[in-house]
């Protein structure tokens, strides 16, 4: 119907036919309304199927949701959560957010907090590299997307532009994955020699970043392994393939474990942390679940005022680092309510 009927130039083939994937709709949607209807179908039936009609009939007779969750399931030392999956919670659209309200405290009068690391990966970044731009920025309090913005274009931080911070916060995070130009020109709808000009921007202005990524990928290959800040290892043998696929896998490895990796040993410090804070206090409040870099509490009501500020402590101390560790908190009758 797209390329036949409507006659819509094709962008790219798959073994079948042509491609109709998210990225080909979404380039095709300027030029005719069904392919964006089609993408609005494609949310909807997900959104129904995994979450609308599965999750009720998920719901134990205490009135819960059970997940399972585990310590040992991903390769980075993140836990991970099945059964149902309750990390992957839609939050991106507005649609799919609605879904968080089902999500509600137990108790009348008790609430939803979500206490959640603001850009740790970045803060560890720049705890790795010592750049001195990244660690003053977090040291000031000032947003990291602008300043990588003022550098990379060369302007003042208060002439920096919405799409000045959205490239710059594209790049922030995608150096961390192992981010190359094709990948990044496809994100910015630019051609790859551009895509290319923005990364080397970025190099040329944070070159200790760069030089930190080389020095993780070459300790790899020296040691067959890549390690966090507390000296948990993941073993990359891949990185000495004589395939370059699985070699250059190996890297993106190499380089994103140390980072996602000791977020991830925040993380679990974090709780326990904070579980001998709730045991001490003798406090109701309990953590629900742990989403990436988010604690979930039910807040008992008589603890909503007190107990907040001690958990933001502890969360923040639970591993020093060389530029302050923040935790951004929120609190409603929802999980949608407390992200508002």
């Amino acid at each position: 119907m797209l390329f036949t009927d409507l006659g819509l130039k094709p962008i790219k083939k798959t073994k079948t036919g042509y491609s109709t994937d998210s990225d080909v709709l979404e380039a095709l949607a300027d030029d005719h309304e069904l392919p964006g209807l089609i993408l609005e179908h494609r949310q909807l039936a997900k959104l129904s199927g995994t979450y609308l009609q599965a999750l009720p009939k998920l719901v134990a007779a205490d009135g819960r949701v059970h997940s399972t969750w585990n310590q040992t399931g991903t390769a980075t030392g993140r836990i991970s959560s099945l059964d149902p999956n309750l990390q992957n919670i839609p939050v991106r659209s507005e649609v799919g957010r609605r879904i968080r309200h089902a999500f509600v405290a137990a108790k009348r009068g008790d609430s939803i907090l979500a206490a959640d690391y603001s850009q740790i990966e970045l803060r560890v970044l720049a705890h790795y590299c010592g750049d001195p731009v990244l660690k003053k920025a977090f040291q000031t309090g000032r947003d990291i997307h602008t300043e990588t913005a003022a550098r990379m274009f060369h302007v003042d931080s208060a002439k920096v532009t919405k799409e000045m911070r959205s490239r710059a916060k594209v790049i922030n995070f995608g150096v961390l994955y192992g981010m190359g130009a094709f990948r990044i020109s496809r994100e910015f709808g630019v051609p790859l020699k551009e895509g290319k000009s923005f990364l080397d921007d970025y190099f040329g202005q944070f070159p200790t970043v760069r030089d930190f990524l080389e020095r993780c990928k070459q300790d790899a290959r020296d040691h067959g392994f890549a390690s966090t800040l507390l000296k948990r290892r993941r073993p990359i043998p891949e990185i000495n393939s004589a395939n370059r696929v699985m070699r250059e896998q190996g890297e993106r490895v190499a380089t994103n474990l140390p980072i996602q990796g000791t977020a991830a040993d925040l993380m679990k410090l974090a709780m326990l942390a904070v579980d001998a804070l709730l045991k001490k206090k003798k406090a109701r409040t309990r953590i629900l679940m742990q989403v990436h870099d988010e604690l979930v509490f039910e807040l008992a009501k008589e603890e909503a005022d007190s107990l907040p500020p001690l958990i933001q402590k502890a969360m923040e101390q639970a591993m020093k680092l060389d530029v302050p560790v923040q935790v951004e908190m929120g609190q409603g009758r929802s999980w949608a309510d407390a992200k508002a």
